[in-house]
């Protein structure tokens, strides 16, 4: 008998959901463990085992179990087929997260250093597309290093609730397009 969730609707109205991550909902003939996305995930840890731990071989049993277990809790918690990043997107976007990190630590320094610029500070509120997940609480770090803005919880609707510096800058835009990318950069629809 299938597990079922509980998910309340903005109306208050309750209603059954199946969660499609619950081991007990998943086609029971189908192998995550075999094939080509099981195999990359393993050099991924594996590899990723290797620029922590370094080339030494005495060691390699120790990483190999190392990336069988993460293969097996990512395979578990993520199937094949549920995720399609698309590459060249999440490249740029890690980029422009490291830079958005150098200019938003800059935007505050110079705010706190020079008392000439204006502060308005304020809490300006954004309706988030993305459901509740791995990818939304990704948005949420995104957005923190937005210049000058911080999320700081959900509202009674449901919008995000983010404090800024300067509430005149165009916090509402520049959270909507971090969304849409972010949303491209893992496959997800626009």
């Amino acid at each position: 008998m299938p597990v079922l969730s509980m998910v309340s609707t903005r109306a208050g109205r309750d209603f059954v959901k199946r969660h499609p991550l619950r081991s007990d909902q998943m086609n029971k003939g189908e192998n995550i463990f075999s094939g080509l996305p099981a195999v990359v995930r393993w050099l991924v840890f594996l590899g990723t085992w290797f620029v922590l731990y370094g080339p030494d071989l005495a060691a390699l049993p120790v990483g190999v179990g190392a990336a069988v277990a993460a293969t097996w809790t990512s395979l578990r918690l993520l199937p094949p087929g549920s995720f399609h990043p698309q590459l060249g997107s999440l490249s740029v976007l890690a980029l422009r997260f490291v830079w958005q990190s150098v200019v938003a630590g800059i935007d505050v320094a110079r705010r706190a250093l020079e008392p000439r610029l204006p502060l308005r500070p304020g809490f300006v509120t954004y309706s988030i597309r993305m459901r509740p997940s791995p990818a939304r609480s990704t948005f949420l770090s995104v957005a923190s290093l937005l210049p000058g803005t911080l999320p700081t919880g959900l509202d009674e609707t449901g919008a995000l609730v983010v404090h800024c510096l300067d509430t005149e800058q165009p916090v509402v835009a520049q959270m909507a397009a971090e969304e849409i990318r972010l949303m491209r950069a893992l496959g997800g629809e626009v």
